[in-house]
């Protein structure tokens, strides 16, 4: 894939970096010695024992009892991964190799209350107590304990309390209605409930009272709540969850169930995945250690919540020996340089976001220029112009680090390295043990063509399945039902020869126009490089007479924008110059939001079912989205376009 280099690793990061010294140490301790990063990660998916046994080795991973091997069974699903291994998670992350007592270890920012600084000794003595407190109240191995509750720490020590036990942790953002948390908790039945009485956002102070009321008598498992007082300083009991009991971790198997974590839900009930200690730990040691280059004297920051698995990645930080950085609110309060000030007031060395946030910024001109490491970004494709933002406008020094994978895996298929250069629109590998290929619609592995995004060898942080789904058919049915024994992401994706790729947008929103698949993540980038546009959906209908169906384009403008004929017009012209005549609409329509999930992905798929006649409440769950309100304009439209046809 040609582009323009927009950064160059400096000459010495095989000396300097942590994925070089990584491969110095296979050098010396394996006899394994690898030209460039494209060697390293042939290795890593071919030899998929001899890779993970160096990651375990390599991180000094603490095992009270030894695997009796690496990988029992390489099938997908149901790979076995480590077998005879006992460990826990939360006290690799306590380990926190490189930072002393005092050193602070999270550094948490919030518009509901002052700044908060823990340090890795106050970090661990706050679990201690914790977990003290949840032992008390009945809490153990294999119980589930569920947050209702921010990015603040808190909830972190909570998540690491009940891993310390072998309990199963489980959060939801507080932003989330009663509904969509009931959808979630009913079908893991937590015995305990931590929730904030409420939070602030920007400058709106939204108490939750009346949802944790309605949650606790919707889910009968729940035998106590205890609250956070977050929005009122005074209230809450969350001080009296604590005891005099020693900080011990219980030892779990591999895949003993760590955290439960949520599709979006935005139809149908959000699947439970599951988590293991073990699987997690290894992933998140090998991403943010060596992709990421974190470590001592780092602080690590994502914009997240705790609804999105950014905040699981986030917090394993210190198992690195970085510090963490979260913030607790809205990111364009008071401006959109919030999050910006940030790097400077937390000395914030790797800032990670999403790219919807980049691209936001760069269209209302910021040029925050920060001295930072790298900056990370996910969540939707960056297009070609948000990288030449970051280089212009924030730093020419820093590598842009842009990332996909997803909550099933808790990480990135594909992302960045050290070693790497930075080329605009495009991320740079595929990441270390995960065997991304394009297949198409045959399974036949492509390259330099368009292709379902596959991964063919299983990664130790696939799911250890789906919660209640004893014969594994729900799992089965999400991931492995259109190429058997090969995880079936739903991405379209194009890989070079190099193992470098552009993603072009969800397979299952596919544009399908005359048999030729378009991504949409290119109808974005053109359409929302226009300063009269500030946010667009694009979805395709079928027609069972028409081989190119119909192309429909939704756009929100700026304030004092309306879509004329002559923005129409031109909005076609530059779709059919930059793209091409397939990509120009048939309808263009004007609206006042475009829905997205609470972690502010795009939904197109619940939109397109709605214009084609699915009911809102059956095309999507109210309760999964930030804005639900959005969707009534495409009901109005539905039905205008129905009574039309008769």
């Amino acid at each position: 894939m040609t582009g323009t280099v927009l950064w160059e690793p400096p000459a010495d990061a095989r000396d300097t970096s942590r994925m070089g010294h990584y491969m110095s140490w296979l050098e010396r301790e394996r006899g394994l010695a690898f030209a460039d990063y494209q060697e390293l990660w042939d290795w890593s998916v071919t030899d998929l024992r001899g890779f993970w046994r160096s990651i375990w080795d390599y991180f000094e991973v603490a095992a009270r009892d030894e695997p009796t091997e690496v990988l029992a069974d390489a099938s997908m699903p149901g790979a076995v991964w480590f077998p005879g291994a006992t460990l826990n998670y939360a006290e690799h992350v306590l380990r926190m190799p490189g930072l002393k007592d005092d050193d602070p270890v999270v550094l948490a920012y919030s518009q509901s209350r002052e700044p908060v600084s823990v340090t890795a000794g106050q970090l661990r003595e706050q679990v201690r107590k914790v977990r003290s407190g949840l032992k008390a109240r009945g809490i153990g191995r294999g119980d589930r304990v569920a947050a209702y509750a921010p990015n603040i720490p808190e909830t972190y020590v909570l998540m690491l309390a009940t891993a310390s036990l072998g309990a199963t942790f489980s959060s939801c953002a507080p932003e989330f209605g009663a509904r969509s948390v009931i959808d979630r908790w009913s079908q893991i039945e937590p015995k305990l409930l931590v929730a904030v009485d409420g939070y602030r956002y920007g400058d709106k102070a939204i108490s939750r009272r009346d949802e944790v009321a309605a949650i606790k008598d919707a889910i009968p498992s729940i035998d106590e709540v205890v609250t956070i007082g977050y929005l009122d300083g005074t209230a809450g009991n969350w001080s009296d969850l604590k005891g005099d009991d020693p900080l011990e971790f219980e030892p779990v198997p591999f895949a003993h169930p760590l955290y439960v974590l949520y599709s979006s839900g935005t139809t149908g009930l959000p699947k439970p995945i599951v988590h293991g200690h073990g699987g997690i730990l290894l992933e998140h040691l090998k991403m943010l250690a060596l992709h990421h280059d974190l470590g001592p004297g780092d602080r690590f920051f994502w914009f997240t919540t705790t609804g999105w698995m950014m905040w699981n990645f986030l917090v394993s930080g210190p198992a690195v020996g970085s510090a963490v950085v979260m913030f607790d609110g809205h990111p364009g309060y008071p401006n959109m340089s919030a999050l910006w000030d940030l790097v400077d007031e937390a000395g914030i060395t790797y800032f990670g976001t999403s790219a919807p946030f980049l691209m936001a910024c760069r269209k209302a001109g910021l040029t925050p220029r920060k001295k930072l490491k790298a900056i990370g970004s996910t969540g939707a494709p960056l297009p070609p112009e948000g990288f030449d933002w970051v280089y212009e406008a924030v730093g020419k020094d820093l590598q842009l680090q842009s990332l996909s994978g997803g909550t099933d895996v808790c990480t990135g298929f594909v992302g960045s390295a050290p070693l790497l250069p930075v080329i605009e629109g495009v991320i740079a590998c595929r990441c270390l043990g995960s065997k991304v290929e394009a297949y198409d619609p045959a399974g036949r592995s492509v390259t330099d063509e368009l292709g379902e995004l596959v991964i063919t060898a299983p990664m130790p942080s696939m799911p250890v399945g789906f919660w209640n789904d004893p014969d594994g058919k729900r799992y089965r049915e999400a991931y492995f039902d259109v190429f058997p024994g090969v995880w079936r992401h739903g991405d379209w994706i194009t890989i070079d020869s190099a193992g470098r790729s552009v993603i072009t947008g969800r397979s299952d929103a596919t544009l399908n126009r005359g048999g030729v698949r378009l991504g949409t993540s290119e109808f974005y980038s053109v359409v929302e490089g226009l300063p009269e546009v500030l946010d667009s959906v694009v979805v395709h209908l079928e027609q069972g007479d028409d081989p190119n169906g119909e192309l429909l384009l939704f756009v929100v403008l700026a304030e004092g924008v309306d879509l004329d004929d002559a923005l129409r017009a031109r909005l076609r012209s530059e779709l059919r110059g930059s793209l091409s005549p397939r990509h120009v609409p048939d309808e263009i329509h004007q609206v006042r939001a475009v829905p997205r999930t609470l972690s502010a992905k795009k939904l197109e798929v619940p939109v397109k079912r709605i214009l084609t006649g699915t009911p809102v409440e059956s095309a999507a769950a109210k309760g999964a989205l930030a804005n639900p309100e959005s969707l009534t304009a495409f009901e109005e439209l539905a039905r205008e376009r129905a009574a039309h046809r008769r």
